[in-house]
């Protein structure tokens, strides 16, 4: 191999951190000249500003300084034309016309994380069950599909992140190997700077555009699951993701307290009444552990089975798919930004959170009637 070939594919290995894919393969190596040991080394971004600027030039650096005779590297930094940039999106879009990602024939997971009301601590769930997956080695998106109440970005650590726009190709920042979006990332902080002064007042128009706009718009590439953290009840958002998404299944959050079961029960019931399927119950705040070894009950008992069982009918059985005890730490790394399943993974609730993820990592599937993307010739 000539000198440039050993620094291309030296390069190959440098991964854009956004996209996910190497730079080499996302055409933005402009070019690679070695003369007398000093390379020299045309990178492309995407965007004016890009935010993995700095990332992706320091990685350039270092794969072509690892190549055997390199003994100095001058990267010669430019941006994409709109016609380059054109080029890459329909790449990515694999030359498909923008429409929803994950149409009936895709073969990404999708589960839509409900709850009948507030409070139950789903948004927590979601988050640590994307993170708990991402772990073991799947692909995963999160949609933070909760516009009003918008918590994901926060609980994950990526409060500030914003999403990198490369013509209409909208990429989603990246926490804990797990692909995220938010309204949160597009809503401006007032003049106090508070996020709690952050606010969203819409309708239903509105809300069905922002949510059909993250499944257009918003480049995740091929996923192996994607979450959606619905907003608690039944309302707009929640018919939406049932006409956008028929395929996607349904968990049900809810809390052991009877009353607060039997509500959450509704949030099920609508979205059967378009066509997704329910898979099953999690029963969060479990009870408090304590220190010898008895559990504080405070939400009582058994609602996630009795929501389960009332859910269930003759053809298709609802189990209890999780109990989540109530977790001190499991609070905190919420409001840290530091999930659970990483930070204390010997936490009870960690350990429940990822038998979680390990029972949907690995349910069966079926796959009639679905494209699988070949052909017999």
């Amino acid at each position: 191999m000539s000198d440039e070939a050993q620094v291309l594919a030296a390069l190959r290995r440098v991964i854009d951190p956004e996209i996910r894919q190497p730079i080499v393969d996302l055409d933005m190596i402009g070019g690679v000249v070695v003369e007398g040991g000093a390379a020299r080394v045309a990178l492309k971004l995407t965007i004016v500003g890009c935010p993995a600027a700095d990332t992706i030039e320091r990685d350039v650096r270092e794969a072509a300084a690892s190549v055997p005779g390199i003994s100095s590297v001058d990267v010669d930094v430019s941006i994409m034309t709109r016609a380059e940039r054109d080029a890459l999106t329909d790449k990515l879009r694999g030359g498909r016309p923008k429409t929803v990602q994950f149409g009936p024939d895709s073969l990404t997971r999708i589960y839509a994380i409900t709850s009948g009301k507030g409070g139950v601590g789903k948004s927590t769930l979601t988050a640590n069950l994307g993170v708990a997956l991402a772990a073991q080695g799947l692909r995963v998106g999160i949609v933070d599909a909760d516009v009003f109440g918008f918590s994901i970005p926060g609980i994950l650590g990526i409060g500030d992140a914003t999403p990198t726009q490369v013509n209409d190709m909208i990429l989603p920042p990246v926490a804990h190997d797990v692909k995220v979006i938010s309204i949160g990332m597009f809503v401006p902080s007032t003049s106090s700077g508070q996020a709690a002064d952050r606010v969203v007042s819409w309708r239903g128009p509105m809300l069905h555009r922002t949510i059909q706009q993250f499944l257009t718009d918003v480049f995740f590439g091929d996923l192996d699951i994607l979450l959606l953290d619905l907003p608690p009840g039944t309302g707009d958002i929640a018919i939406s993701i049932g006409q956008l998404l028929p395929q996607a299944e349904i968990v049900v959050v809810t809390t052991p307290q009877p009353a607060a079961a039997e509500v959450a029960e509704r949030s099920a019931l609508v979205a059967r009444q378009t066509g997704q399927k329910v898979i099953g119950v999690v029963e969060n705040m479990a009870g408090l552990p304590q220190p010898d070894g008895s559990v504080l009950e405070i939400f009582g008992r058994g609602g996630g089975a009795d929501a389960a069982a009332r859910l269930s009918t003759a053809d298709e059985e609802v189990p209890v798919l999780a109990s989540i005890p109530i977790s001190i730490a499991l609070r905190e790394g919420g409001d840290a930004g530091l999930p659970i399943v990483l930070s204390r993974p010997d936490d009870a609730a960690a350990l429940a959170i990822t038998a979680l993820a390990t029972r949907i990592a690995t349910r069966g599937r079926g796959l009639a009637g679905r494209k699988l993307g070949f052909s017999v010739n």
